[in-house]
């Protein structure tokens, strides 16, 4: 007789895989941290292969977990479709939405409040990623789908919003900040598009200028900027109150075109809500 798979254990294996300790996946799940390992120990058994590498830090997938989470999240995937669809009791599900940090931060806050206000039976669990990575996890289908960034906002006719890339500073202007012949800039990694942009505009303007720190985290760029020992780029709707948009001799950044990507063209019926929930509110925010 083929072994049947338990959603319960399905779920706590895919909450494992995306937070990295069973901890936190106990509290997710509202379990012991024991009950999850042995949910866990259950269905590496059932499946007679070892899913998680364990050690003091965490777990992490082995080869065989990565693949069996592909069809762990599709299972339920259509667990959350066929109810959804059957039941008379509004729409359900689990969404996992990736998003850059920065528009996490300025256009999140009220698109997830306001669709949970809507839809409070469907489960959105939230990815922060740049866009290069976005793509991979979509490709991989680790995430339903995911708010990315496009360089050529003139051309896009599916962005949802454009946003203008902009020099930040803890100063008003760039010469009140003293850097001399070559300036200092705070930048995201060299795969990340506002990298390539700030970097581009400066040779096309025959600035000088030196990365002095590298940083995928807001968070980072903005604590730098708020030091006064280098200038950052970032959206304009994520520049906090406290610094400056720096203009010439700075030469202007492009905008950026945002969009919704999937993971793929067949999709549940709650993901297809939340991307028309985001479609017809964030043009306004």
């Amino acid at each position: 007789m083929p072994t049947l798979l338990d959603l319960r254990l399905l779920a706590t294996f895919v909450r494992a895989a995306h937070s990295g300790t069973l901890s936190a996946t106990a509290v997710q799940v509202g379990r012991t941290q024991s009950t999850v390992t042995m949910q866990i120990q259950r269905l590496e058994d059932a499946l007679g292969q070892s899913l998680f590498h364990r050690s003091g830090s965490g777990v992490r997938l082995t080869g065989s977990g990565e693949r069996f989470l592909v069809y762990a999240e599709r299972i339920l995937r259509l667990h959350d479709e066929a109810i959804s669809t059957l039941s008379d009791k509004g729409l359900h599900g689990s969404i996992i939405f990736g998003c850059p940090e920065d528009y996490l931060i300025a256009f999140f806050p009220k698109v997830l409040k306001s669709f949970g206000t809507l839809y409070p039976d469907v489960e959105i669990k939230v990815v922060s990623a740049p866009t290069v990575e976005l793509h991979a996890l979509l490709h991989a289908r680790r995430i339903d789908l995911a708010l990315v960034s496009t360089p050529d906002a003139d051309s896009t006719q599916n962005a949802v919003r454009t946003e203008p890339l902009v020099w930040v500073g803890s100063k008003p202007t760039l010469e009140l900040h003293g850097f001399g012949d070559t300036v200092p800039m705070a930048l995201p990694a060299s795969n990340a598009m506002d990298h390539r942009a700030a970097c581009d505009a400066m040779a096309r303007a025959k600035l000088q200028y030196k990365i002095t720190f590298a940083s995928n985290s807001l968070a980072g760029l903005i604590t730098v900027a708020r030091s006064g020992l280098a200038i950052s780029v970032m959206t304009q709707e994520a520049v906090p109150p406290d610094l400056f948009i720096l203009n010439a001799p700075l030469p202007q950044l492009p905008r950026l075109g945002v969009i919704i990507s999937f993971a793929e063209s067949k999709r549940s019926p709650a993901v297809d809500a939340f991307a028309a929930h985001i479609r017809n509110l964030l043009p306004f925010l």
